[in-house]
């Protein structure tokens, strides 16, 4: 018989999910509601931005509306820009140790008194403070009870590989103790002049940050023949110059390439190719000087043509089959996805039966080339277990059906929507502009 469950009792309390399936998620500071995860990849479609960045998006908007209430009346005020409103919600999201809610509501009432024009430094100082405040870490004996600083420990090493200068070149940001930041210093000084002793006619800064890189290669690259009093180094690996290999580093270099006919018959390379680390482009003489250095290990896997069709009876794939996929597809499947296929899960797309051999039954999903797609482990469930579907019209195309209709077509290139007359969203709310 129904009726009113009895006061007290938890009605999740008999509940039980499938592994994989959705559950809510907490994305913001405590206080905030949960969000069921496979609705954020909804609106990303929706926004034209990837699940992650949805998900943060949601998150700080949460954190504003229910922790940061101060700052979010001044958003919709016009009085703070959004952006700013963000940048102080992310900080209290993720602050560490995390901020309770009375100590997220100082923050609110600090901030929101100057309008939000705080600094990163000021932020993170009433962060800081908030967290001496309502004693919300655990008490350093080694600590100075007056310097609420020691809470926060500032030290980080940041190399930003989303952001790729055309010269082939990544930007690296950090902050270090500071016997360890002088000794850095002295490091990369005597690196940079034992580069110009040996011959190189580099800028100063050139030499200071091939130093770091050779540093990051225990200095292999500088040692000579001789270590100490003139005893010859032991080599452990080489090439028979004496020095042991110096860079290991496996990268995935894809060139494009023709087959010259005429007199000197050889294969002729692309100036231009991609790699796959950040999927970025990659020039033609930086693979060759990587490959200049004897102490450099290179290792050539074999050419895999992207138009073979392969196939095997198994529902495991194969080594060739994922490679195959991984070099087609370049990222995750899903619209807007950026994760390398490397990393990714290969998915049947028509679900593969395990029974169908011993029934007697033609398999509705072989795991052919032209029915697997790579997928990262998110949407991978979120196309298991939710209404989300997709096609895949030719190789490498697929076109994608959200829960509310939104149909988007993904390959190699990106997402489009396949409904650009489509509002994408509820009539009257015009659809969000891209930065």
């Amino acid at each position: 018989m129904g009726g009113p469950a009895p006061a007290g009792v938890d009605h999740d309390a008999a509940s039980f999910t499938v592994p994989g399936c959705e559950h809510e998620e907490p994305i913001a500071g405590d206080g905030c509601p949960p969000v069921a995860e496979f609705c954020i990849a909804e609106l990303g479609g929706v926004l034209g931005v990837s699940t992650t960045a949805a998900k943060k998006l949601i998150g700080q908007s949460l954190e504003l509306r229910h922790r940061l209430p101060r700052l979010w009346a001044q958003v919709q005020a016009g009085r703070v820009p959004a952006w700013e409103a963000r940048a102080v919600a992310e900080t209290t999201i993720h602050s560490s140790p995390s901020l309770t809610k009375e100590a997220a509501a100082f923050v609110d009432a600090q901030v929101a008194a100057v309008a939000g024009k705080v600094g990163s430094a000021q932020l993170d100082r009433l962060v800081a403070e908030a967290i001496k405040r309502f004693d919300l870490a655990a008490p350093d004996p080694a600590a100075d009870p007056e310097d609420g600083y020691l809470h926060v420990d500032p030290r980080h090493v940041t190399i930003d590989s989303q952001d790729v200068h055309f010269a082939g070149t990544m930007r690296m940001e950090g902050e270090l103790d500071i016997a360890d930041a002088l000794d850095l210093d002295r490091a990369l000084a005597q690196g940079a002049a034992t580069q110009a002793a040996l011959g190189s006619t580099e800028s100063l800064n050139a030499r200071r940050a091939k130093a770091l890189g050779d540093l990051a290669r225990t200095q292999t690259a500088l040692d000579l023949h001789t270590t100490g009093m003139g005893t010859p180094a032991k080599v452990e690996a080489g090439d028979g110059d004496g020095l042991p290999v110096a860079r290991e580093v496996v990268l995935h270099a894809h060139l494009n390439a023709h087959f010259d006919e005429g007199s000197d018959e050889q294969t002729v390379f692309g100036p231009t190719g991609r790699l796959e680390e950040g999927q970025r482009l990659v020039l033609l003489d930086q693979v060759r000087s990587w490959c200049s250095d004897s102490r450099t290990k290179v290792t050539i896997k074999p050419v895999i043509d992207l138009n073979t069709q392969l196939a095997t009876d198994t529902y495991a794939i194969p080594d060739r089959i994922r490679e195959q996929v991984v070099l087609r597809d370049r990222t995750c499947g899903f619209p807007w996805c950026t994760r390398p296929a490397r990393r990714c899960d290969i998915d049947h797309i028509v679900p593969h039966d395990p029974d169908a051999a011993s029934e007697g039954l033609e398999q509705p999903g072989p795991t052919r080339t032209d029915n697997l797609a790579a997928l990262c482990r998110f949407h991978h469930r979120l196309k298991t277990h939710s209404a989300w579907h997709y096609e895949m019209v030719t190789p490498g195309v697929n076109e994608w059906t959200s829960p509310h209709g939104h149909r988007y077509r993904r390959d190699r290139t990106g997402t489009s929507p396949i409904d650009p007359d489509d509002p994408l969203g509820p009539p009257g709310i015009p659809r969000p502009r891209r930065p």
